[in-house]
């Protein structure tokens, strides 16, 4: 597959000496859903805006479609189509006139009934943007990223706020673009959107990637196959060295009194843990057992949740 996107050790510094990306590398290709995840001030934004040729890198060399920003911009801006987290739209166009206005930036537009329709957003066409629901503005900020007919799409967390059933609307979009042979980069909160979604994905912490791969191998490389989680009364993570000499554990964490073990087995960890339990005379409170998830291998390499501050 050709390539979509590349950077090559990307840097930014700011004038107060912040290092907000540190010689990151990414290689996207095109065709691919690509998600970008990282806890809040690990690089993403300033990442994202300079890939979409918004910001200017300190240093480092940055690809799309095998073009450079400094030698093609006016050509590179047709390619792209941007949605940002919160795009802030005129409350009292119509969504018609919303996506006209957007169309009328560019030099081969797609049709705005396509897009009304693609969107289901047909119905709403002489609505007053003020007057939509959150989904419906949600669907209509990413249709004024469609209009333009882009090869690759920037999707800046564009499911935050929805409710499931608006989620899922936008995620068929997403695939649709994909199928017809589009590029997105996807920037989420939701590790279950990432792992539906993505067909790999970067984990970016400190303005560097520090894991990158297919969901699957992410989760089977870094978080184990299988997560024990139990709450036993009394215990304060104490016994965490007894938890890890169990059979078949890989990794042990506590989370606010659950402790999480990432096994292979569980079927052996499972046994060994209640009699270690029973050993030391505590008294077993939850018990669970999952399948290893993102979120896991997130956790694992960063030691804090997504969405967490």
């Amino acid at each position: 597959m050709p390539t979509a996107i590349e950077c090559r050790d990307l840097r930014k510094t700011y004038d107060d000496k912040v290092e907000a990306v540190r010689g990151l590398n990414l290689e996207i290709q095109a065709g691919e859903c690509f998600g970008l995840l990282g806890p809040n001030g690990a690089g993403k934004t300033t990442t994202i805006e300079i890939l979409e040729g918004l910001l200017a890198p300190t240093s480092g060399m940055v690809s799309i479609l095998g073009h450079r920003w400094d030698e093609n911009e006016r050509e590179m801006r047709e390619w792209l189509g941007i949605s940002l987290q919160e795009t802030r739209l005129s409350e009292k166009l119509s969504v018609r006139e919303t996506i006209d206005l957007f169309a009328s930036f560019y030099r081969e537009p797609r049709s705005t009934d396509e897009v009304l329709e693609e969107l289901q957003l047909t119905e709403k066409a002489d609505s007053w943007v003020g007057k939509l629901s959150g989904g419906q503005r949600q669907r209509l900020a990413v249709a004024t990223a469609l209009v333009c007919n882009p090869k690759i799409l920037f999707l800046d967390e564009p499911t935050t706020g929805l409710d499931p059933q608006s989620r899922r609307q936008l995620w068929d979009i997403i695939r649709v673009f994909q199928r017809n042979g589009g590029t997105v980069l996807l920037t989420t909160h939701y590790m279950d959107e990432a792992e539906r979604l993505c067909d790999r994905l970067a984990i970016i912490d400190h303005g560097q990637v520090i894991a990158q791969g297919s969901p699957p191998d992410l989760i089977t490389r870094l978080g184990g196959h299988h997560v024990v989680e139990f709450l036993v009364d009394g215990n304060s993570g104490g016994a965490q060295d007894v938890w890890r000499t169990l059979p078949s554990v890989e990794s042990v964490r506590e989370d606010d009194g659950l402790i999480a073990l990432n096994v292979k087995q569980p079927h052996l960890t499972i046994p060994a843990l209640l009699e270690a339990i029973e050993r030391q005379g505590g008294k077993l409170q939850h018990l669970t057992t999952r399948q290893a998830s993102l979120e896991d291998v997130f956790v694992r390499l960063t030691g804090r949740h997504l969405r967490e501050d």
